[in-house]
């Protein structure tokens, strides 16, 4: 399909702008009577959102001209996967490893990786196929948007802007850590207390804000050069992690790895939900679909041929470093560094440290080019003010939507700590990966034009049985309640559900590339992101409410009112004789 260009009607206009309409141009907005005549009418205006269901086309054309300019198509399948790499291979490997593994998995820190890693890897499928059928800037939200509608859209985008500012938040506190550990045994030696602040965000950390300053700074001059640089960073960083599981297997000791599982298996798979953060990012990649020069093509060998490799190089770098140091000995802030020195490399210390701290800075620009990317797509959609979606005319990159991350995941990393960021990234992530493969599941077997009533609820009803049996089947787990045939019961309902999905016929193939195996493997993500969701503990889904509930204010009095304004506005244009823009509705 050929993209149309963005509009041209305010090519004449400066970038840098801040008038009210830039940010509200939405007749709701226009004074307080309209705002309150909006409010009053908040009701049919969600019944209308909770309806609404946009298009591939509408994602591809339309919304892409609020950005003004376009953005540029300048990478391939090469740029791509040292991007996931880059993208993904940052904090996670090098500090929460060594938290996990002393804390709760032991050894067993291995299993931990290599579940997370299967998750991972069937959450980057169904990606790969919305990215290629989609290619925009939008990544998950988009999709969403499409098959699971505008309400449940706006649930994922705004954990998605979570997710986003909380993984660059931690990113920037590990950096400061490592960097204070080559200089210092203190690794908070760069953060001051204040001894008035609630425990977990009383640590202040200037340097973190400074790192995220510099390296969004850098993502925003220009996508191209910012992938060279990355890719060139990412090679580095393989011969290093290489250098590090070589000595580590020469050095490791095969007594260190008993007990294998000194927390059970418990252990292992709240081990696997915390580690997961070590494999997040490539949703990000999926956001530069925009950018490729060939989707169709660059993204599944991109995506899918990283995540293999990242999977396996986190299960050796995990045993290398439990093979080095008993689980009870390891460092939990800058575990390999400290791992080195205990037996005996005090020089690597230092290797280890600049490699960490490389891919830290690394995942930093790939994120920072992701997290700009969601932020200009959600305000192309006018969930959040437009003013956000403007593509700069010489860099070719939504600068705005940048500085508005940059600033934001600033103040968060400078207050909270590393332990409190990594539970809500986590669920955050395993959240938006379990809704991802719900709508690729909805993709094949509806069609709003030809699936009838009675396929629909077929339909339903084979999902709410698979995320029923794997949401009763994770609590049963993680609550010990009725054993082995419970779990076993919850397992055979969840098979029943996928294997009656598997009978109903498809009503959509990919259009290019996609996922095998329908319905099995997008219904295994389901089961096993909710599996990892429920080991962690209350307070990580206390903070997620709380977070989903401040967003849901935030819907009600604004987002509601602006996106019913902008599609019944195009709604009216059509009714003018202008072409029909108007995503279309769900019966």
């Amino acid at each position: 399909m050929e993209e149309e260009p963005p509009s041209s009607s305010s090519e004449n206009r400066s970038y840098w702008r801040w008038s009210k309409r830039d940010f509200f141009p939405e007749k709701s907005f226009v004074n307080f009577e309209s705002y309150r005549s909006a409010l009053s009418a908040t009701c049919p205006r969600l019944r209308d959102r909770l309806l609404n269901r946009s298009s591939d086309s509408h994602e591809l054309l339309v919304l892409p001209r609020a950005s003004e300019h376009r953005m540029t198509r300048c990478l391939t399948w090469w740029d791509l996967t040292w991007l996931a790499f880059g993208s993904v291979v940052g904090s996670g490997i090098f500090v929460v490893t060594g938290q996990e593994a002393r804390l709760h998995a032991g050894p067993a820190i291995v299993l931990s990786y290599a579940a997370s890693g299967l998750s991972a890897l069937l959450s980057a499928f169904c990606y790969t196929e919305f990215a290629v059928d989609v290619p925009v800037a939008g990544g998950s939200f988009s999709f969403l948007r499409i098959e699971l509608g505008d309400f449940l859209a706006f649930v994922a985008a705004g954990n998605i802007l979570l997710e986003a500012l909380v993984g660059a938040a931690g990113l920037g506190r590990s950096w400061s850590s490592y960097f204070a550990s080559m200089v210092s045994s203190n690794p908070d030696l760069f953060r001051f207390r204040v001894a008035s602040f609630k425990p977990g965000f009383d640590m202040l950390d200037p340097l973190a804000v400074a790192v995220l300053l510099v390296t969004n700074g850098i993502a925003a001059t220009g996508t191209r050069h910012t992938s060279i640089l990355t890719s060139l960073s990412s090679v580095v960083t393989v011969f290093v992690i290489a250098f590090i599981i070589i000595v580590g297997f020469i050095h490791g000791k095969a007594s260190n790895l008993t007990p294998f599982l000194p927390y059970g298996v418990d252990g292992v798979f709240n081990a696997a939900a915390v580690v997961y953060w070590s494999y997040t990012g490539f949703d990000m990649v999926a956001t530069m679909a925009e950018e490729t020069k060939k989707p169709s093509r660059d993204i599944p060998i991109g995506l899918i041929g990283s995540m293999v490799m990242i999977t396996i190089i986190y299960c050796l770098m995990a045993l290398s470093l439990v093979m080095m140091v008993n689980y009870t000995q390891i460092d939990v802030d800058a575990a390999y560094s400290v791992a080195f020195v205990q037996i005996g490399m005090k020089w690597a210390k230092y290797l280890v440290s600049i490699c960490a701290l490389k891919g830290m800075t690394t995942s930093l620009l790939a994120g920072s080019m992701g997290q700009a990317r969601y932020t200009t797509q959600i305000a192309r959609s006018h969930m959040i003010p437009p003013f956000f979606a403007l593509v700069h005319p010489k860099t070719g990159t939504p600068v705005n939507a940048t500085l508005l991350t940059t600033i934001c995941s600033s103040v968060v990393a400078l207050f909270s700590s590393l332990d409190v960021l990594s539970t809500v990234f986590s669920i955050s992530t395993l959240f938006i990966f379990m809704l991802m493969a719900v709508a690729l599941l909805v993709r094949r077997y509806y069609d709003r034009d030809s699936t009838g009533k009675g396929e629909l609820v077929r339909v339903l009803v084979c999902l709410l049985v698979v995320i029923g049996s794997s949401a009763v089947g994770s609590a049963l787990w993680h609550s010990g309640k009725l054993g082995w045939v419970g779990y076993s019961v919850a397992a055979c309902v969840w098979f029943l559900g996928t294997l009656g999905m598997s009978f109903l016929p498809k009503q959509r193939a990919p259009k290019v590339w996609g996922v095998p195996l329908v319905p099995w493997l997008p219904s295994l993500s389901v089961a096993t992101n909710l599996f990892l969701m429920g080991s962690l503990g209350s307070e990580a889904f206390w903070r997620f409410l709380i977070c989903t509930a401040v967003m849901f204010l935030y819907y009600f009095f604004v987002a509601v009112h602006t996106t019913y304004d902008v599609d019944h506005q195009e709604e009216g244009k059509n009714g003018e004789g202008v072409e029909d823009t108007k995503p279309q509705r769900t019966p």
